[in-house]
């Protein structure tokens, strides 16, 4: 039985993609994006923000702080970068 993978369309990516917010760029083709989501209490029945910060890979060291961005989930690049920055999007008070 042969596989064939042209059966798949060319957008077909594997793993996570997250939305966040870029908060810092001090590192070569690295940045640190925090994803933000909300999570009931499991007794107390009370939404709870919880805050995640992602190492993720950033070739061009494109990314600012405070910038809107989606990663998506790869291959791991070293020991903590296992996410990859998608897409970018500025938000209003970087434009001022």
């Amino acid at each position: 039985m042969e596989t064939n993978n042209e059966n798949k369309p060319a957008t077909y990516n594997k793993g996570k993609t997250l939305r966040g917010v870029v908060v810092g760029v001090d590192m070569n083709k690295t940045a640190k994006v925090a994803v933000t989501r909300y999570v009931r209490h499991p007794k107390y029945q009370k939404f709870i923000k919880q805050v995640k910060k992602y190492l993720v890979h950033d070739e061009g060291n494109t990314a600012v702080v405070g910038e809107k961005v989606s990663i998506r989930e790869s291959r791991p690049i070293s020991k903590r970068k296992s996410f990859v920055i998608v897409k970018t999007k500025v938000s209003e008070s970087n434009t001022k």
